[in-house]
């Protein structure tokens, strides 16, 4: 391996960034350095080799044959020693890292986590909240709560709960509401990211999404159920967002039917792990915790 001093590592991560991402500024940010220094690091690696790895073009850079040839193993290379730094850190012990996304953490999980201290005082969790589809297998990441339909390939996969939407408003606004058909007379508050959207609910009542009236439209889940709170109008929500909310009289469901998406909330995880011990033990947790949560629903 003595061809390795050839070339710093910084450099080999600039090419294998920007060659997966295919782009000069998303390689940046991944690294945390600016696009010069991303694009030196390139022009520095390929005097190095003697050879070009990237056309340059107006909108970027893209592989050449010799960079198609370099870059898959430059990638297989980073995720091992991604992992090396894993699997160093995992026969620690210690902290448990959960993804998730930011809307389920901030209206569902961090609310409940003191049980699981309470419960597993030796496990720390940290919790990354975030909406890209990490894999465990090339991260820190030892537990992934993903909302889809799977499958997954090469991780431990287990389903958690069906996503389930309905209808939440504020008391005040359910006041006019005595059947579906009333909905088409109230502002509809639209989640401009959601991957779902209302037929699934109206289609059992004979109601099309055009039925609706406009209303205000949000990027965000929680922001949409904080409008809904507000007495802005009606939002589909789902349980893990609108349950303690619902709980706590802030949002009412004013009609009881609830329709599956067919997408649900697994729990994925390493299929081998040092932490194996621990990912069992908040899975249960968590299972526990959402049994209790929804056995009414």
């Amino acid at each position: 391996m003595k061809n390795l001093n050839q070339v710093p590592l910084n450099g080999l991560r600039a090419v294998e960034a920007v060659g997966r991402l295919g782009n000069l500024r998303t390689a940046a940010d991944e690294l945390g350095v600016t696009p010069g220094a991303v694009s030196q690091q390139i022009q520095k690696v390929e005097q190095q080799l003697g050879c070009e790895l990237f056309i340059r073009h107006p909108k970027g850079l893209s592989a050449n044959a010799a960079g198609h040839l370099v870059l898959p193993h430059l990638t297989a290379g980073m995720a091992e020693l991604s992992m090396a730094l894993t699997r160093a850190s995992e026969s620690q012990g210690g902290t448990l890292v959960v993804s998730v996304a930011p809307v389920f953490a901030a209206k569902w999980l961090v609310w409940r986590l003191k049980r699981f201290y309470d419960a597993n005082p030796s496990i720390r969790i940290r919790v990354d909240a975030t909406t890209a589809l990490v894999d465990p297998n090339a991260s820190d990441v030892d537990v992934c709560i993903r909302v889809g339909n799977g499958p997954w390939p090469g991780l431990r996969v287990s389903k958690l709960l069906d996503q389930r939407i309905f209808p939440v408003c504020s008391p005040m606004v359910a006041a006019d509401l005595t059947r579906p058909d009333d909905i088409r007379a109230i502002p509809v508050i639209r989640d401009g990211g959601s991957r779902f959207g209302w037929e699934i609910w109206l289609e059992p009542f004979g109601l099309v999404e055009a039925d609706l009236r406009e209303g205000p439209t949000f990027s965000d889940a929680s922001l949409c159920l904080d409008a809904a709170v507000a007495g802005q109008g009606i939002f589909l929500a789902w349980e893990t967002l609108a349950h303690d909310a619902l709980a706590a009289g802030r949002v009412v469901a004013p009609f009881p039917e609830r329709f599956s998406t067919g997408a649900a909330y697994w729990f994925v995880s390493r299929k081998q792990s040092y932490k194996a011990q621990q990912t069992e033990a908040f899975e249960r947790w968590l299972r526990a915790e959402m049994a209790a949560a929804f056995e009414m629903a």
